[in-house]
């Protein structure tokens, strides 16, 4: 998976505590211990497994209860292994030892402890991308056995699979980070599994596709029970009674079950969480991948031009964020002074960047008044200074000429479109904007801005009174003419 798209910009938890939470995952303090308790009487297979007859030390080792005891601690050694806690010495004897990256879960910074954890979620992500064995070998058998297994006779697609996987934890990643969604949100396991599976373009999932949705959801409850050990997500796993309906298994007879079934709780359906520690995992995946996935914080030692343009695809609560974190170890004037400076300029990103810019001059304190004051004059930053000041019940403000009025204007309008597209905000802008200013359209096509005719199409796109909307077509014709376009 690769892409250059910009993500919304998470928020992470500082290094020292997500450090805190991988140590105390339960695959990873399982791997550390096995790998403490194996010597030099340890044996290995080919693969790096261990052999059967150490499985049960190794079990008891770790004192899991249950016929699945094996299995957690086969699962655990191949985890020390992946993640190098363990290395093999030899090969052909298949002996082992300490790995030199054990040391760093206890004598490591907070980045070695949380390297060594992302190379054990890779690994536990691979092996959840994997076939169930059984599976496998029962498709085997019907495709007819034989030595030699040819992939695609089978149902199955191992890259399929893999893609599928990074494809939901990629939106599970998106929704969390999302500027509407509230910390610690969980995700309906069929929703999840359905925005991957469902085309953006079909309003109603046809009953193709729900079977789909549903044949999901249970591999995805086998991988997110794979998954929780390692810290990447909390999961509440899907009711036995609804896999069975799905599988076509037999349920428990009713007079088995504990308490009457809520066909309406929707936890029924599995329910997931991304863990802070998850939230860090799946965003260097992410980076690794190519895309582009900002952290809040990363930009506050940068200089202002780095803040205003990086934050310029932010949505308007992580921008803030952001903000304060880079004004939080400035002067207020001299802080008033870059970002002022920076947002100067006739480039397409220019009206979007004194967006920002004035956003951020919203969080400083009476101190910059000085640094507003000596741009009154200027042509981009004037009329934004004057908004400051008068918000702030300065004295001795200025009037702004009509040219100013009507080139801040448009700047306003310019980058509410670049930030939001033609939004509901954008919209009541537009509605109100020929009833404030007397004349408009006849004065503002000859506003030397950049953006004027675009600004002026949108006008005539978004105006509901047709009038309004011709007149602002017109104009937008008259100012392409006037700059030769």
């Amino acid at each position: 998976m690769s892409d250059s798209s910009t993500l919304p910009p998470a928020r992470l938890r500082p290094e020292a505590e997500l450090a805190g939470e991988a140590l105390s995952a339960p695959l990873l303090a399982r791997a550390a211990r096995l790998a403490r308790w194996a010597g030099p009487d340890t044996r290995v297979g080919a693969g790096g497994e261990l052999v059967d007859e150490l499985l049960a030390a190794a079990a008891e080792e770790l004192a899991p209860v249950g016929e699945n005891a094996e299995f957690s601690a086969g699962e655990a050694w191949d985890v020390a292994v992946a993640t190098g806690l363990v290395e093999i010495v030899d090969e052909e004897e298949g002996t082992v030892a300490a790995g030199a990256d054990l040391a760093l879960l206890t004598a490591g910074s907070p980045r070695d402890v949380l390297e060594v954890w992302l190379t054990a979620l890779d690994a536990v992500i691979a092996d959840a991308g994997a076939p169930d064995l059984g599976e496998l070998v029962d498709a085997v058998a019907e495709a007819g056995g034989g030595e030699e297994i040819d992939l695609s006779s089978l149902d199955w697609d191992p890259d399929a699979e893999a893609d599928f996987l990074d494809a939901i934890l990629a939106n599970l990643y998106l929704i969390t980070v999302g500027e509407d969604a509230p910390e610690g949100l969980a995700v309906p396991l069929p929703a999840l599994a359905a925005s991957v599976l469902v085309p953006d373009d079909m309003p109603e999932p046809s009953d193709e596709v729900l079977e789909r949705v549903s044949r999901a959801m249970v591999r995805l409850d086998e991988q997110f029970r794979l998954l929780e050990p390692v810290g990447l997500v909390a999961y509440h796993p899907v009711d036995e009674a609804l896999l069975a309906d799905v599988t076509d298994e037999t349920p428990a007879p009713a007079e088995e079950a504990e308490a009457p079934v809520d066909d309406s709780d929707v936890t029924r359906y599995g329910m997931v969480r991304l863990t802070p520690l998850g939230l860090f995992g799946l965003r260097a995946r992410l980076r690794e991948a190519g895309f582009d996935a900002p952290a809040v914080g990363e930009l506050a030692d940068k200089d202002a031009a780095a803040l205003l343009d990086g934050t310029a695809r932010f949505p308007s609560g992580a921008a803030q964020a952001e903000t304060e974190r880079w004004l939080a170890d400035r002067e207020p004037r001299g802080a008033a002074g870059e970002l002022l400076a920076a947002a100067r300029g006739a480039d397409p990103a220019a009206p979007l960047r004194r967006l920002r810019c004035q956003q951020a001059l919203s969080l400083v304190g009476a101190e910059a008044e000085p640094a507003l004051r000596e741009v009154l004059d200027d042509p981009e930053l004037g009329g934004l200074a004057r908004v400051w000041l008068t918000e702030r019940d300065a004295a001795d403000v200025p009037p702004p000429s009509q040219d100013m009025v009507f080139w801040l204007t448009v700047d306003t309008l310019a980058a509410q479109l670049a930030a939001e597209g033609e939004s509901e905000e954008l919209r009541a802008l537009v509605e109100g904007l020929a009833g404030r200013h007397s004349g408009f359209f006849e004065t503002v096509w000859r506003v030397d801005h950049p953006a004027t005719a675009d600004v002026l199409e949108t006008v005539g796109r978004l105006h509901p009174d047709k009038r309004i909307a011709k007149d602002a077509r017109k104009a937008a014709f008259r100012a392409r003419s006037r700059r030769g376009e």
